[in-house]
């Protein structure tokens, strides 16, 4: 273990020791922070979970949509989306790409539809879940329909992602969850701060592409950037076709992607540095990167559950800018309050419940152990900032 710093010594004793022992589940308001597992020493304040395995009382598949107008303004699908445990989250969009059709830059016009987000029934044969979501793409004669939602806030600096799910369909389409940031206002794509997994229905289903964009440049005659990408090919019995748990983590030194918490690729090149929204989506829009879709074919990113352990700066609202200093542990905590109470969601047993590893005893006792174990905030502080 030599040369590792005494944070990452203490965070690896921490997980270590609540392996083995039974750690006590919490209440998120019980949490000054979060770690993860034994892959990053990087701390968050905050966490969030959507589950979507037993909504059966908003399962319903909606029909397609055959004019784009109507598909652009359709209503959410059920009162899920409705609710203010969804909106004060998640936007879903309504955006097209019409002035890229015009100016010849994709073949397809494409539309962004409350209509393919929706719950749907899980019918697989011994299923693990009741429902799931459901983001859909459908090539329709003359328009593709594609599905999209993002964050309202666009304040997410650093976090780890993940989504318990599987990508279905013909070639043609993408899925993808990524961070994002454009500060060009017109387009510049030297200028867009971007991570992402996105999965090319027309790619084997053993292969899924990672990426800091951009991964092109537009100089000159442009040019491809290949530091900035990584096309991997999954664990065995993980191909994108099967459940599985796809997981982001950007931390300030790189932006790593896990396939069922083994790790599949890491960049350090261009990782995104300033405050970014998270998006998801499901499209197609007859491209080179995407494909084109036969008439009549549709795909799907569905989701059974999406949690996030993460950092924000500003308003959560807002694209307000933080000082330019660190937006680590106490760079985002009120510096009263620290992080005495340390939880993790990657040792928990149940799914969206964190549990507590270090708790603000006298002696920082760790929960489930009849030993204790001295924590020293000041001797850690200069690692953490």
């Amino acid at each position: 273990m030599a040369g590792r710093s005494l944070p990452t010594l203490l965070f690896v004793v921490f997980q270590a020791i609540g392996r083995a022992s039974g750690l006590q589940e919490v209440n998120d308001d019980q949490c000054n922070c979060y770690v993860t597992n034994d892959t990053s020493t990087q701390y968050y304040t905050s966490h969030t979970f959507f589950d979507f395995r037993s909504l059966n009382q908003f399962a319903r598949v909606p029909a397609p949509i055959e004019d784009p107008y109507d598909s652009t303004n359709a209503d959410e699908t059920s009162r899920y989306f409705l609710d203010d445990n969804w909106t004060k989250v998640w936007g879903i969009q309504q955006w097209n790409n019409s002035d890229s059709k015009d100016n010849g830059d994709v073949p397809v016009l494409m539309v962004n539809s409350p209509n393919n987000i929706y719950i749907e029934k899980n019918n697989d044969e011994n299923p693990a879940s009741d429902t799931f979501m459901t983001m859909r793409t459908i090539r329709h004669k003359h328009f593709q329909s594609a599905s999209e939602f993002e964050s309202i806030s666009k304040a997410y600096h650093f976090l780890s992602v993940r989504m318990y799910a599987r990508t279905l369909g013909p070639p043609g389409a993408v899925t993808a969850m990524f961070t994002y940031r454009d500060d060009s206002g017109d387009g510049d794509i030297a200028k867009v701060q971007e991570s992402d997994l996105e999965i090319r229905t027309q790619d084997p289903v053993d292969k899924v592409q990672y990426t800091n964009q951009p991964s092109y440049s537009t100089k000159g005659e442009g040019f491809d950037i290949p530091e900035s990408t990584r096309n991997i090919t999954t664990p065995v019995r993980a191909d994108w076709t099967q459940w599985a748990v796809h997981r982001m983590d950007w931390t300030p030194k790189d932006t790593t992607w896990f396939i069922d918490d083994k790790e599949v690729a890491s960049i350090a090149f261009q990782v995104p540095r300033d405050p970014s929204q998270v998006i998801f989506n499901c499209w197609s829009d007859g491209g080179e990167w995407s494909g084109n879709m036969t008439v009549g074919d549709d795909a799907y990113l569905q989701i059974q559950w999406i949690e996030m352990v993460y950092n924000s700066t500003g308003d959560a609202k807002t694209n307000k800018r933080s000082d330019g200093s660190s937006s680590l542990l106490f760079n985002v905590k009120r510096e009263e309050e620290g992080c005495k109470n340390v939880c993790s969601i990657d040792e928990s047993t149940t799914l969206g419940k964190p549990v507590l590893v270090q708790d603000d005893s006298a002696a920082s006792t760790i929960v489930g152990l009849g030993v204790a174990y001295f924590w020293i905030p000041l001797l850690l502080a200069p690692f953490l900032i």
